[in-house]
């Protein structure tokens, strides 16, 4: 092979494979990869080595900025027969070799438990002077879909409308929600209305046949979740009724509140009565009478006595018995019954001096007994 041969050679393998003669990396198959996070992925990159390629074999993988302005990122290197893992932080414990002995012709790289962040272009280098290759993967980390929420609004009566609604809080897009019928005939209701890009289900002039469980389905390209709602469809109640209840239990809360202060009122006038009746009956007792006017009258009375026990026995026959009861005051000999009683008979001064009668005074008394 002239010189001209060779260079002719190195310039078409390179346009086409990336590569000088020699060198190359033999792996096919896509070189865009989605996966779903907590997944492992192995970026592949086999090699093959020429009989002049006799410097030494550096393998590189490096992360492929975005913007053209930044700069790569190295990921993971082998050199000088070692390997070099720690280079990213982002991936470090996360990413390895597929083969402990790169040299072999087994650059493959894995990387474990992935995330969204993980997303990129990645590229793997091989380099053994005179050669050079390197191939490229778009990996695309994608987030499977949360358990979704699925939920009933509006009236759950005949003739209503309500709406289905599903919903999935982490998911990578695009994302679509299928609802389908795990009950009765399975059939969705002819009027039924699907959203899949929402996850909303309409249900209009809703009916007794659309009761049963419904089943919601969000998915993507990595994954799937589901939830389940059963739904009721019943009659509407009776508003009338329902209307006439609530007055009669007014009314008849008004009625009770209506006895109990009638009685609250007619026990405080009673109340009220017997105070004022108790009050009369006070006023109508007399005062209590005086103990010295008392002790007056009975000394007075004593002395009429003691006086009238002086008289001689001949004399006693004319004066009458009953007329000297009477001379007592009222308060010794008045009976309890309050009767009045007769005033004395009177008798004449000369005829008492006649019957040997002594003059006794005898103070006046008031009604309560007091002396004047």
């Amino acid at each position: 092979m002239d010189m001209r041969t060779s260079f002719l050679c190195v310039t078409y393998v390179i346009l086409l494979t990336g590569s000088a003669c020699g060198l190359q990396i033999t792996s096919t198959g896509q070189t865009s990869i989605e996966k779903a996070s907590g997944e492992s992925v192995k970026l592949d990159c086999q090699f093959t080595l020429a009989s002049d390629d006799s410097g030494p074999l550096d393998i590189e993988w490096s992360l492929q900025p975005s913007d053209n302005q930044k700069e790569e990122k190295v990921v993971i290197v082998y050199s000088g027969d070692r390997a070099f893992e720690h280079y990213y932080d982002p991936l470090k414990g996360r990413v390895h070799f597929n083969s402990p002995d790169p040299k072999n012709g087994d650059a493959s790289m894995n990387i474990m438990g992935l995330k969204a962040t993980d997303t990129g272009t990645y590229q793997c280098k091989i380099k053994k002077v005179p050669g050079i290759a390197s191939r490229k993967y778009l990996l695309t980390v994608m987030v499977r879909p949360s358990k979704p929420k699925c939920s009933a609004e509006g009236q759950t009566y005949v003739g209503k409308n309500m709406v289905l609604k599903c919903s999935s809080v982490e998911g990578t897009q695009p994302m679509e929600y299928i609802w389908e019928r795990t009950s009765g005939n399975k059939l969705l209701p002819p009027l039924a209305i699907l959203d899949k890009v929402t996850g909303t289900m309409t249900l209009k002039n809703a009916t007794g046949d659309a009761s049963g469980t419904y089943r919601c389905q969000a998915k993507n390209r990595v994954g799937t979740e589901e939830c389940v709602v059963e739904v009721t469809i019943t009659q509407p109640p009776n508003t009338a009724g329902i209307i006439a209840g609530v007055i009669i239990c007014i009314l008849l809360l008004l009625i009770l509140l209506a006895l109990i202060l009638f009685c609250c009122c007619r026990a405080r006038h009673k109340k009220k009565y017997e105070k004022e009746i108790a009050y009369e009956i006070r006023e109508d007792v007399p005062p209590p009478k005086s103990r010295v006017s008392t002790a007056r009258s009975f000394t007075s009375v004593g002395s009429q006595r003691s006086s009238l026990g002086s008289m001689s026995p001949s004399n006693l026959h004319e004066y009458s018995k009953p007329q000297y009861d009477k001379i007592p005051s009222e308060e010794y000999d008045r009976p309890p019954s309050h009767a009045p009683i007769p005033p004395p008979s009177r008798m004449a001064g000369p005829n008492l001096s006649r019957m040997g009668a002594i003059p006794v005074m005898i103070p006046a008394q008031n009604k309560d007994g007091s002396i004047v």
